[in-house]
């Protein structure tokens, strides 16, 4: 396990409006106001179109190759959410959704594009004073959470 401790700072709450991006407005209103890390909870809807990533094809490949999974529908979601810089500072989200239409629910990343649907609703909670930041992991073949400071 690695670890860090954190400072609850402002709180936002965010309407995202028909066709947004998710990650897309999320990253932005962070890099906006200088928010570094954040920890996200979302409602709403995802439209049609929208895509996930579903999971690894398989579990112990080296580097992962992603499966997604297009939504074929509107779908309401459930998200939760962490915000951290990568290596160049940026502000980059990882959030999972759970989309779900009638009995049926798809479960994914949201890094591919999921567009909200009419509205989503949004809460982002900063986290301050957090050495946290997503670094590329060459053996998996994407960027993961140290939330160690850099000396650690």
């Amino acid at each position: 396990m690695k670890y860090s401790e954190a400072r609850q700072g402002r709180i936002f709450v965010l309407r995202l409006e028909h066709g947004e991006t998710v990650h897309q407005v999320v990253e932005n209103f962070a890099s906006d106001r200088e928010i570094t890390a954040a920890a996200l909870i979302a409602v709403g809807g995802a439209d049609t179109g929208s895509t996930l990533v579903v999971g690894p094809e398989d579990g112990g490949a080296r580097p992962v190759t992603p499966m997604e999974r297009i939504l074929d529908n509107v779908c309401e979601i459930a998200g939760v959410g962490t915000l951290f810089p990568d290596e160049t500072g940026a502000p980059m989200l990882h959030m999972h959704m759970a989309c779900g239409r009638e009995d049926k629910t798809t479960t994914g990343c949201i890094r591919s594009g999921v567009v909200t649907w009419q509205v989503m609703e949004i809460v982002l909670i900063e986290l301050l004073d957090t050495p946290g930041r997503r670094l590329m992991e060459p053996d998996l073949g994407f960027k993961l959470l140290d939330p160690r400071p850099k000396a650690q």
